[in-house]
């Protein structure tokens, strides 16, 4: 490539041009095609374990790893994982999930505002007063299987997450929760009854079991599918391997550490780093960036970085020419804290 600003789409120019038309499919990890749609059989659950796989080639365990997995399997423990970003904390739950044949990974990611509730469910009363009020209007009344009727409060349930890991099945569910140092400071120790017990109840349901059909009311999953809950409590058959994800910002309290495994992940090397670009670009792409790999761990020294900042340099690095290849590497890896 001769001319260094070739790769440019968007020029600056001021003058409109068909230069979209020139921007090469997105990277493998920024593809949403086909991800729009979750209506049964229109092959929306391949895509979605597709992606499983995906990122289940990105993961080598070490023996350390290995083992701690497994024990929170053997004991139905969930499996605390601590680690710099990008260091693999999210994918090893799609590993799992995919080797295993346990289906599509549940994910909860937590923020701020998070509550022990969000996780498990989330009861619309607004939705079902507004349409009591448009039937009792139309003289339905609260007529059985009328909008709003006892019968089809089930309809402004939906199970979140972690509610749906905890449904009875015979295989485990695979849950993540992402990065639970960024909660508030009460939901570590609001997830302790939950995870222990592996059950929860919703009262809105347990407050009108007796008028419902055989106590059950169908409710929404996190998956979009309708099942039915009997007596407004959910409990697991097989407990759920739940994945919970921390960049090390904060201490949790020791009541849930001693409920969970605990796994550090190390700093990836470079032969893992290389590892995690052949499976994401190819062989020829982690060759070709392998002066970018070794920079990568050098600065990392010393630095916070991502690993996925080091994947998106070594993809967007391979349409630039030198000298702005270099420049526009270290653009794209910027350190994630602050200098000392």
């Amino acid at each position: 490539m001769t001319d260094s600003n070739e790769w440019l789409i968007y020029r600056g120019a001021g003058e409109p041009h068909d230069g979209i038309d020139r921007l090469p499919a997105p990277p493998p990890w920024r593809d949403f095609s086909g991800r729009d749609s979750g209506a049964p059989g229109d092959g929306s659950q391949d895509r979605r374990l597709g992606a499983n796989r995906h990122l289940a080639e990105l993961h080598r365990p070490g023996a350390e790893e290995l083992e701690m997995i497994n024990a929170a399997l053997y004991l139905r423990r969930p499996l605390l994982v601590t680690g710099s970003p990008g260091a693999g904390k999210s994918t090893l739950a799609h590993s799992v999930a995919y080797e295993l044949g346990l289906g599509e990974v549940l994910r909860w990611s937590v923020v701020s505002r998070s509550t022990l509730r969000d996780g498990l469910y989330e009861y619309d009363a607004i939705a079902r007063l507004q349409d009591v009020q448009i039937a009792a209007q139309g003289g339905f009344g609260g007529a059985a299987g009328s909008p709003g009727a006892v019968e089809s409060i089930g309809s402004y349930i939906r199970l979140g997450p972690l509610g749906t890991a905890l449904l009875p099945s015979d295989t485990p569910r695979v849950l993540l929760i992402d990065e639970l140092d960024k909660s508030d400071i009460d939901l570590p120790n609001d997830l302790l009854n939950v995870l222990e017990e592996g059950e929860f109840e919703i009262p809105e349901l347990q407050r009108i079991a007796d008028r419902l059909p055989d106590g059950e009311a169908e409710v929404l999953t996190a998956d979009g599918v309708k099942v039915r809950v009997r007596d407004g409590r959910v409990r697991c058959r097989a407990f759920p391997f739940v994945v919970l994800t921390s960049n090390g910002e904060r201490d949790f309290p020791a009541p849930l550490m001693r409920r969970c495994i605990h796994l550090e992940l190390d700093r990836p090397d470079h032969n893992r780093l290389a590892t995690f670009v052949r499976a994401h670009l190819g062989a020829e792409a982690a060759r070709a960036g392998d002066d970018l790999i070794n920079r990568f761990l050098e600065r990392s020294r010393s630095e916070l970085l991502a690993a996925d900042q080091l994947l998106n340099a070594i993809y967007l690095t391979d349409a630039a020419a030198p000298p702005s290849r270099d420049r526009l590497a270290d653009q794209l890896i910027q350190r994630l804290d602050r200098p000392r």
